[in-house]
């Protein structure tokens, strides 16, 4: 079992930079592939991100390419979403998700195990 707690949403104005932050505990973190995904209202659950196990394998969605990057830091169980020059499309709830095989794109949710509760991120225009 992986238990996640995401923190840092918030209220940013159009161009600033937020970081996410996804602390991990329970089996071991280091094996895991982990993503990040978002959902804004009315909308489904999209992909943003995924890592591999070691954090030598980044994959972003077009939408964030560029803008946003994913890391990982497997002393401290803990991986992080910088995001900069941020949109107002951006706004949504933010969640981490773990993968416990590492068959798989890890582009959709069902590919992932364990999530997160979720943070808000808006972003004014």
């Amino acid at each position: 079992q992986v238990q996640l707690v995401e923190s840092g949403g918030g209220l940013v104005q159009a161009g600033g930079s937020l970081r996410l932050s996804c602390a991990a505990s329970g089996r071991a973190f280091s094996n895991n592939v982990m993503g990040w995904f978002r959902r804004a209202p009315g909308k489904e659950r999209e992909f943003v991100a995924r890592i591999n196990n070691s954090g030598s394998s980044i994959y972003y969605a077009d939408s964030v390419k560029g803008r946003f990057t994913f890391s990982r830091d497997n002393a401290k169980n803990t991986v992080y979403l910088q995001m900069n020059s941020l949109k107002p499309e951006d706004t949504a709830v933010y969640y981490c998700a773990a993968a416990r095989s590492y068959a798989g794109t890890h582009l959709s949710p069902g590919d992932y195990d364990y999530w997160g509760q979720g943070t808000q991120v808006t972003v004014s225009s």
